[in-house]
């Protein structure tokens, strides 16, 4: 019989033998062990509870709770061993469920496992029992179980009760006060987020790395540009602008705060670049509007050999989405497939977006009915979508199924719904959305809302009650609001109102470009030249120039751009040939210059010139000829599309029996047959 001595030894051995196998990853090694203390039916509780530590680190958690239940009695850290094994496993709940059969004895360890298992699974309920517990057992006040509970409760949306943690820790804890940080950031009470931060701005030396992450996040999300500053010259005194995780917060600071170039910066200092630098860099320019620059650093990312993740992707795919970019973005697609990443819910809802500020909802709503899981983001990109591309019909039952189904519509759903509303001229439904529905979601409503029911009343042609509208809602400030307006008065003819809505938005916006244009647009219409004479006398006093009308289209991998007038573009010569033709055709089928809308006082052969050398029909016909017969075409303009453009493109959708898909300022003219989505509206 070995001595007591001997066993102990033997113990060492075998545990030591047992981590060795662990680190080195020789899961036949540490089974083969376990099968000598089977034979030798020798039970101990140290040298079991570390097979369960062993089996768990090899992602054998299955065999660590075989080796568990086999136990003859276990203490507590038998019971965290395996806790934390199904933790790092994401098997939470099996983690709890363990707790509530629990034969073991429950210690400050257990306790944090528990809580923080119920965080990641969002069990208030479960959370508050162990937290109770610990305070019943004169555990409350250990940190690693204050800590959890205080994470807990920042997890489970229960701020209340994470501030009554918080307020009774003694002296400065990084990890809470990052929770709480986070904690308000998620629920976007700021202004809670801005007193913690505050209160800590005199702990900066204790700070950990976390902290400067989380404080970063917290100037990003205020687009606290001078703290954030100062947050980033108290990293360089200690040198962690050159930690990947602080660097990267830093970027993505200044992005949120629009300083790309200063993003570029902290970006460019950071001796290591991972995915989530990159990413962020990446994020920096897509949210100021520079997708080219984004797409170059997503191929230069790839030159270095990082390779993407599901976030890089979305990001790339939405600046595609902002270039409309059809052809990059089914490239990047296909990639995303290829790599794996086309299932991530991210880069799921990312190419939805893309397709659809695209020109190209039907392949948005093919990725939207393939997708394995959807969030309350899908449900809004499809709706909106369709809304903006004039299928209202379509938004509308996409809304009614996602209530079908049990999913709970948010802010952006109404939006979309009350777009839906207006281009069906449904006042009725969308006063009820508005004031019924959205409250019984507990959604308050916004401008956006508000801005939304204007365009409704303006639709139906009932614009002094519009008027009544925006200053009855206190949306009078909101000079989007007032040019729907103004839009619909020159539709409608009702220039004595639309004269009065325009002085009103060049109150709140004296250099507001669109204002001046509809203005003048209106005077032309009546033919009052003195009007837009007096119109473009306040813009040359005022310093405010109309912005050059641009159309652009991509064919192949090149974008071609074209202004009003071109007569610089290479083939220009080709192109006016072929206008020259289409202009002939679709005259013999109704077409007739719209000289209203030419807002120069000179004679009726130089505007029908002028009219025919718009972008958009010059984008068009180069699209014509240099496209496969029955394409679709896709045109983006910077501005509106003008009425003569757009009768002018509907008859030759028929001439030429293509779709034509026009992204303009407002909206998408989806145009086919000589009919377009808009309803002529726009």
């Amino acid at each position: 019989m070995a001595s007591p001595g001997g066993a102990a030894l033997q113990r060492h051995a075998a545990v030591a033998v047992l981590r060795a196998a662990a680190a080195a990853g020789d899961l036949s090694r540490v089974k083969a062990l376990h099968a000598q203390i089977i034979r030798a039916a020798h039970f101990h509780v140290v040298l079991h509870n570390n097979l369960i530590s062993v089996y768990a680190k090899c992602g054998q958690v299955g065999l660590a709770r075989k080796v568990f239940d086999a136990m003859p009695f276990r203490n507590a850290v038998s019971g965290n061993l395996l806790m934390s094994g199904y933790s790092s496993s994401g098997r939470h709940k099996d983690s709890l469920a363990l707790l509530r059969e629990a034969d073991f004895g429950l210690n400050e360890y257990v306790l944090s496992a528990a809580v923080a298992a119920s965080a990641h699974v969002r069990s208030y309920e479960m959370g508050r029992q162990c937290h109770g517990y610990a305070v019943k057992a004169g555990l409350a006040g250990q940190p690693y179980v204050c800590n959890a509970v205080l994470h807990m409760y920042c997890q489970c949306a229960r701020m209340e009760d994470a501030v009554k943690v918080f307020e009774n820790m003694s002296g400065f804890d990084a990890f809470a006060v990052n929770s709480m940080i986070n904690g308000f950031l998620d629920r976007g009470q700021l202004d809670c987020s801005v007193r913690i931060v505050a209160g800590i701005m005199g702990e900066v030396e204790r700070w950990d790395d976390v902290s400067y992450v989380t404080v970063l996040g917290h100037c990003a999300s205020m687009k606290d540009l001078v703290l954030g500053g100062q947050v980033h010259a108290q990293a360089l005194k200690r040198r962690l602008e050159l930690n990947v995780f602080v660097g990267s917060a830093l970027v993505d600071m200044y992005g949120k705060c629009d300083r790309a170039n200063d993003a570029q910066g902290a970006f460019d200092v950071l001796p290591e670049k991972n995915v989530v630098s990159w990413t962020a860099v990446m994020t920096a320019y897509t949210q100021n509007e520079l997708y080219e620059d984004a797409l170059q650093l997503f191929l230069d990312m790839e030159t270095e050999g990082v390779k993407p993740n599901e976030f890089t992707y979305a990001v790339a795919l939405n600046s595609c989405a902002g270039l409309a970019a059809l052809r990059n973005g089914n490239a990047l697609g296909a990639c995303a497939l290829k790599t794996g990443h086309w299932d991530h819910l991210v880069v799921g809802n990312a190419l939805m977006n893309m397709y659809s500020k695209s020109g190209s909802i039907e392949d948005a709503c093919r990725v939207f009915n393939s997708m394995p899981l959807c969030d309350v983001v899908s449900w809004n990109l499809i709706i909106t979508g369709y809304a903006h591309h004039g299928l209202a019909r379509e938004a509308m039952e996409v809304f009614h199924y996602m209530l079908s189904v049990g999913e709970v519509p948010s802010y952006v759903t109404f939006i979309g719904v009350l777009s839906a509303c207006a281009q069906l001229g449904l006042v009725d439904e969308g006063f009820y959305y508005l004031n019924t529905m959205m409250k019984a979601f507990g959604v308050t409503p916004g401008k956006e809302h508000y801005t939304c029911m204007v365009g409704l009343l303006c639709r139906a042609g009932r614009l002094d009650e519009a008027e009544r509208f925006i200053v009855d809602n206190c949306i009078g400030t909101d000079a989007v609001a007032w040019r729907s307006l103004l839009s619909s008065c020159q539709i409608y003819k009702n220039y004595g109102l639309g004269h009065r809505v325009a002085e009103q938005i060049l109150q709140l916006k004296p250099n507001d470009i669109g204002t001046y244009v509809l203005l003048s647009n209106m005077y032309a219409k009546a033919n009052r030249w003195d009007g837009v004479v007096k119109v473009r006398k306040q813009m040359k006093e005022r310093g405010v120039r109309k912005e050059p009308g641009v159309s652009w289209i991509q064919v192949g991998t090149d974008v071609h751009v074209f202004t009003s007038e071109d007569k610089v573009h290479p083939q220009i010569d080709q192109i006016t040939i072929k206008l020259e033709e289409l202009i002939d055709q679709i005259k013999a089928i109704g077409y007739v210059p719209n000289f209203a809308v030419v807002l120069h006082d000179i004679e009726d052969e130089q505007k029908e010139e002028h009219l025919m050398y718009h972008s958009e029909k010059l984008a068009l016909v180069f699209g014509l000829i240099h496209t496969p017969t029955g394409e679709t075409i896709r045109i983006m303009k910077n501005l509106r599309i003008c009425d003569d453009c757009h009768v002018a493109i509907k008859l030759i959708s028929t001439v030429t029996s293509r779709k034509i898909v026009v992204r303009d300022a407002v909206r998408f003219h989806c145009i086919e047959g000589g009919v377009c989505s808009c309803d002529d509206y726009w």
